[in-house]
């Protein structure tokens, strides 16, 4: 967020100090202001320029901009910081696999179908695809509308319409006008006409250029045209100069507070290597797209790609934890083994699949350790051999089950003794790594 220093905003002042704002003086005023702790609007006598000029000024260096309808759309941009770690990125990278209309009708059927399924559950969470970017290579509009007719109703995803042609564009917009589509194509040849066409539908627009020049010149002439939703379209030449463009254009937003490239930016993909693609796309998930088209539709391909918008976009400063508490896996009863772990997301979950690929039913005693893993918890003082008795028995688990053992993480083997003492179980000392908890199960359990 740009911010604006209390003399900066005393300039656009009155300066009379009249104290209708309920503040003695005009400087006074401007420090609330520039604290964020009043509104410009409290001072009635600002005039309409000083309010426009320090809107402006106050407004987020990145914008946010939003393309598709209802649960589906998609958010791109609004982002503050150029490193995670100083606050956290906002707005996940949009992943759009690539459908072009010069397929016959019945291979853009399953891939659309394809891409649907691009759905993966990870840590508790649910990740996948967010759009089906259609693309006019064909050269003939009646196949590009028939591309996009078949997207739009195969699918509830959102969409991106590509074409260099803004009567294709139209014509194809008809047919799905309602999802707000981002539509793509505009130079510094045709940024007129698909202007007229963003501002007429409502939908926002991807802007195309060869440099970083060129794309800060075209935006500030499309915004003069009232068009407010813009979207980066850099042309880009391999890694490197995907990196450096996308950095530069970062930079100029949020350091330089640059308002001609203040816009998300989108990434197309494209290669015959699906490895490379694959490298290409995390990569650009993490400096610094906000939109990646590609053509690769593999699950092997998508998985680490998600993961890795998963794991970037998620607060450094909040721990990634589940409830702690009791979890069952299967049917367990009474002959069933209880294990203990912690509640990071990351732990629990690999835990559980663990448990669940053994196929013996048991029981999870989660316990809270403020989304720490086991290594950092125990180093931390938070997996204590107190704190696993006291969980155990706050989950009444014991009572469930007739052996009164207790299964702990190899990790943390030291506890053993002091959890039998407090406890009174018979403490067994699991695999040290997740991937052992099924053979453990399967021939140590009994």
């Amino acid at each position: 967020m740009a911010k604006l220093t209390g003399i900066e905003i005393y300039k656009h002042l009155p300066k009379t100090n009249c104290g209708d704002c309920n503040f003695p003086t005009c400087m006074a005023f401007a420090m609330q202001v520039a604290a964020k702790k009043v509104g410009l609007e409290q001072c009635p006598h600002v005039s309409a320029e000083a309010k426009a000029a320090l809107s402006e000024a106050q407004a987020p260096p990145m914008r946010t901009v939003t393309f598709g309808a209802g649960d589906r759309a998609v958010k791109l941009g609004g982002e503050t910081v150029l490193f995670r770690h100083e606050e956290k990125f906002h707005h996940p990278t949009v992943i759009a696999i690539r459908v072009r209309d010069d397929l016959p009708e019945g291979e853009i059927v399953q891939r659309v179908e394809k891409i649907n399924q691009l759905q993966f559950v990870r840590v508790g969470q649910l990740i996948g695809v967010n759009a089906i970017a259609v693309e006019h290579v064909a050269g003939d509009a009646q196949r590009f509308s028939q591309a996009v007719k078949l997207a739009a109703e195969k699918s509830p995803l959102a969409l991106v319409l590509s074409s260099p042609d803004p009567q294709a564009l139209k014509a194809a917009l008809d047919i799905c006008a309602e999802r707000r589509p981002l539509l793509c194509g505009a130079t510094k040849e045709n940024f007129k006409e698909f202007a007229a066409l963003a501002k007429e539908s409502k939908c926002p627009l991807a802007v195309r250029a060869a440099t970083l020049e060129e794309l800060a010149e075209l935006t500030q002439q499309i915004k003069s045209l009232s068009v407010e939703d813009l979207v980066l379209h850099p042309e880009i030449k391999g890694l490197a100069d995907g990196l450096a463009k996308l950095t530069q254009l970062r930079r100029l937003a949020l350091e330089k507070n640059f308002r001609a490239v203040g816009y998300p930016v989108m990434v197309s993909v494209t290669g015959s290597d699906p490895f490379l693609e694959t490298a290409l796309v995390s990569t650009f998930v993490c400096k610094y797209a906000s939109l990646v088209v590609i053509d690769g539709a593999e699950r092997w391909q998508l998985l680490p790609i998600l993961t890795v918008r998963q794991n970037i976009f998620t607060d450094p400063q909040v721990p990634n934890a589940v409830e702690a508490k009791l979890y069952k896996v299967g049917e367990p009863g009474p002959t069933s083994p209880v294990l203990v772990t912690t509640n990071f997301a990351l732990t629990y979950f690999t835990v559980e699949g663990e448990v669940e690929n053994s196929r013996v039913p048991a029981y999870i005693a989660v316990v809270d350790t403020g989304g720490l893993g086991v290594l950092n918890a125990y180093a931390d003082d938070k997996l204590t051999a107190e704190a696993i008795v006291k969980a155990v028995k706050s989950y009444g688990v014991m009572d469930q089950v007739a052996h009164k053992k207790l299964v702990i993480p190899g990790l943390v083997a030291v506890l053993k003794g002091e959890i039998e003492d407090l406890g009174g179980w018979e403490v067994l000392v699991g695999p040290e790594e997740a991937a052992g908890i099924p053979a453990y199960l399967k021939n140590e359990w009994k």
